[in-house]
């Protein structure tokens, strides 16, 4: 075993498992995805830190134990459709790979879009798509998914997003203001959405039309 192996899987015993992550399938994943490959190499040693850490563009790679939290909360099946909005490093994407059939992930930052796309091919994750662009017009000809992520903080939850999640769906997202949020779980029932609170938390903004405005970053 390698020292990024001994060190994730440290990550996991003691950041996740102890804290309340149950879901078999997820610890798996969060096992077998290497976080230090979505990083630069100077943050590398890192990348088992019970912390989230930049990745250039002000944004960041989240906790480890929020993006296994996030992902429990989807409760994936194998033959599952789901879209991310906010690839950010291409580390959740990849988590979500692994337990998802597809993942449809929209980053609204360019240089971000491209360097995770190029890391999650050298990876070996097949059955995802990146596409640069607003993240809450969603991905409407992809729709419905079976679970919608997203991966920075709003004031409310795009009612697009809304839309596009299918019956029963599932969608987490971060809500509050641009300082704090609280982690929100919904399910889709009569199509509407019957929320739940996950954990308090600290995002990146959430940039769109339907969300706060990049004049005021």
């Amino acid at each position: 075993m390698t020292n990024p192996d001994k060190a994730r899987l440290k990550m996991v015993e003691e950041q996740i498992v102890a804290r309340g992550i149950a879901d078999a399938r997820v610890l798996e994943a969060m096992q077998n995805v290497p976080r230090h490959l979505f990083l630069e190499e100077a943050l590398s040693d890192r990348a088992y830190d019970d912390s989230a850490l930049p990745i250039g563009e002000k944004q960041t790679i989240s906790q480890p134990y929020i993006v296994a939290l996030m992902t429990q909360a989807l409760a994936l099946q194998a033959t599952d459709k789901v879209l991310e909005i906010g690839t950010g490093s291409g580390y959740q994407t990849a988590i979500l790979a692994g337990l998802a059939a597809r993942v449809y992930s929209i980053e609204r930052v360019k240089p971000l879009a491209l360097k995770a796309r190029e890391r999650l091919d050298r990876l070996g994750y097949r059955n995802v798509a990146v596409r640069n662009s607003d993240g809450t017009y969603g991905w409407g000809e992809a729709a419905p998914f079976d679970a919608i992520l997203v991966a920075a903080g709003s004031p409310s939850i795009p009612s697009m997003l809304v839309e596009q999640l299918r019956e029963g769906g599932r969608l987490v997202i971060p809500v509050g203001d641009r300082n704090t949020q609280v982690l929100q779980l919904g399910i889709k029932q009569r199509g509407q959405l019957v929320l739940s609170c996950l954990t308090d938390c600290i995002f990146v903004p959430f940039i769109g039309a339907f969300a706060w405005s990049a004049d005021a970053c």
